[in-house]
């Protein structure tokens, strides 16, 4: 390993950590002695890295420190390429922009062979099923509405359709917005089933967000989801 990518992979192990952690422990890690350990602080400390600590008491990265223009491994540039380019075609306007905009930022950013290696991939997200597994043309309520209400707690009062026609006025937590090839699932607790449910975003015909809060965190309705699912945190 290079300095220049220990430096990153240090940087990256720091970011694990909300509270101190000691030099030995960072050190064994990164499989390095403890002086070779603080040299690297030292020297990311000169760069403007906001490593508050010192031996003996442990080292803390503090929040809104920007990545130095340091390494990407080939691995990394196809994962930012492709995952850029997904949320690009399969996703709404706003979040396609985003994405576009935050690939751009990378590529300005990068040493010039890496840049090439960027517009070189050949990573590409294939089209969209043509059929009736494609996804939907259209969205009565914008998915920008469903993002904003999952990331305030909020909760939702739906106007909702199901598969046969019939339509239903509902109440739900939202916690989460799935992408998948055939369709755009939002994700809740059903007050009327009592239970998680899914919702075709192109079935929900009308949203209105509400005052209040979703009684529960986002992060607990994942969660319960999950083990009620049998689902692995790495897969979510």
């Amino acid at each position: 390993m290079s300095r220049s990518e220990r430096l990153l992979t240090l940087l990256q192990v720091l970011r694990r950590y909300r509270q101190p952690v000691r030099g030995q422990t960072l050190a064994d890690e990164l499989g390095i002695s403890i002086r070779t350990l603080y040299r690297d602080i030292a020297s990311l400390q000169a760069q403007g890295a906001d490593i508050e600590g010192e031996p003996g008491l442990g080292y803390v990265l503090r929040p809104g420190y920007m990545l130095p223009p340091l390494m990407f491994s080939r691995d990394e540039i196809e994962a930012l390429v492709l995952g850029s380019r997904f949320v690009a075609q399969r996703t709404d306007d706003q979040l396609a922009h985003a994405a576009r905009d935050a690939l751009a930022k990378i590529t300005a950013v990068l040493p010039q062979d890496l840049r090439q290696a960027l517009q070189d991939t050949a990573m590409i997200v294939g089209p969209s099923i043509i059929g009736k597994n494609a996804a939907p043309t259209q969205q009565p309520v914008p998915l920008a509405d469903l993002r904003e209400a999952i990331r305030l707690e909020r909760v939702l009062r739906i106007s909702y359709q199901d598969g046969s026609g019939m339509q239903t006025l509902r109440e739900i937590w939202p916690f989460a917005l799935s992408f998948f090839e055939g369709a755009r699932v939002l994700m809740a607790w059903c007050c009327l089933r009592q239970s998680f449910r899914h919702f075709r975003t192109d079935r929900i015909l009308q949203c209105d967000m509400l005052e209040s809060r979703s009684p529960k965190r986002r992060a607990a309705l994942l969660k319960q989801w999950r083990l009620e699912n049998a689902i692995p945190e790495r897969l979510f």
